[in-house]
């Protein structure tokens, strides 16, 4: 009989749900409270402005420096060089400055997870506020020339780091958090029929499908806009959404991509919705994966005088 995992027992630890859901409720209300420059603040630590997490990227700047203050803490130990010691002792500090920006970005993507994932996502972020105390209390210990229970300390908080990241890497590969839901369906290269065009009512966000891939499609006025229905974020159903303007807003987390262009205006989404080409043939509308590139037009360069005669030379066949 197969071990539950370890993200299995987490899910399954009930006792959690009142802590997760008030956080949860608490971090939302803090932002709603802010209006549109609480919306701003939001979108900005989500990195809706770089179409990637920026939580992801920060993590990188403690781990790395505490792994470097480890390597540091051996060489001191091994050649009681002062050099070694004081190296050590910065890198810690900057694991714990930088560690700062990673915990609010983190808690902001994490305030917009569902079950299981919240779950999983609060034993990671309490995993890892647990290694930055004890990486604070490291450093304490070091300021205080008391350098071996610094290094245990820090050992310590390092493990707890660690297994904060073991946790974080089953929440992207495993829950599919801060991927793009959209990557990997299937979009037709040449134009498709999807939906007869009397069934696309004026103002209407409607479901179409190609094979086994649902698509938004939108009439405004003349204009029909498409784009993939499954929400970048977490998967929502774009066509159950609602239409803000010249946007569609995701009805799970409130996610909202221009119909246009697919960019994303409001996150929690990172990732840009998909968009496609429309056209009406023979009453149906049809669609194709959308390309903003053009073709570049080929220039036949201008023959100079003395290329002309070589030319001459091949087709006569007089050249030596």
């Amino acid at each position: 009989m197969r071990t539950p995992g370890a993200t299995a027992r987490i899910a399954h630890q009930e006792w959690l749900k009142p802590v997760e859901e008030g956080l949860q409720n608490a971090i939302h209300k803090t932002f709603r409270s802010g209006g549109p420059a609480g919306k701003r603040v939001k979108n900005f630590l989500q990195g809706t402005w770089i179409g990637h997490p920026l939580h992801v990227i920060l993590t990188d700047i403690p781990i790395g420096a505490w792994t470097a203050a480890m390597v540091f803490d051996l060489l001191d130990l091994i050649g009681d060089r002062e050099q070694f010691s004081a190296a050590a002792d910065t890198a810690v500090a900057i694991g714990l400055v930088s560690a700062l920006g990673a915990a609010v970005t983190g808690l902001t993507d994490w305030q917009d997870i569902d079950p299981p994932a919240r779950r999983i996502g609060l034993v990671h972020a309490t995993l890892n506020v647990t290694g930055v105390g004890l990486f604070a209390a490291s450093l304490l210990m070091r300021r205080k020339r008391s350098r071996a229970a610094g290094r245990v300390l820090a050992l310590l908080g390092y493990t707890a780091m660690t297994a904060a990241a073991r946790l974080g890497g089953k929440l992207v590969y495993e829950q599919r958090i801060g991927v793009d839901h959209t990557a990997g369906e299937a979009l037709p290269d040449d134009f498709a029929p999807v939906l007869k065009d009397s069934d696309l009512l004026d103002g209407a966000a409607k479901r179409a499908m190609y094979n086994s891939t649902p698509i938004l499609l939108v009439r405004r006025g003349a204009d029909i806009f498409a784009l993939a229905e499954t929400c970048s974020h977490l998967g929502g159903p774009l066509s159950e959404g609602s239409l803000v303007d010249n946007t569609i807003q995701c009805p799970w987390h409130g996610s909202r991509f221009t119909l246009d262009s697919g960019k994303v205006v409001d996150g929690p989404a990172v990732h840009p919705q998909p968009c496609l080409e429309t056209r009406v043939r023979d009453g149906r509308i049809e669609v194709r994966k959308y390309t903003a590139i053009k073709p570049t037009a080929t220039v036949e360069k201008k023959a100079t005088p003395r290329k002309k005669a070589e030319q001459r030379e091949e087709r006569t066949g007089t050249r030596g």
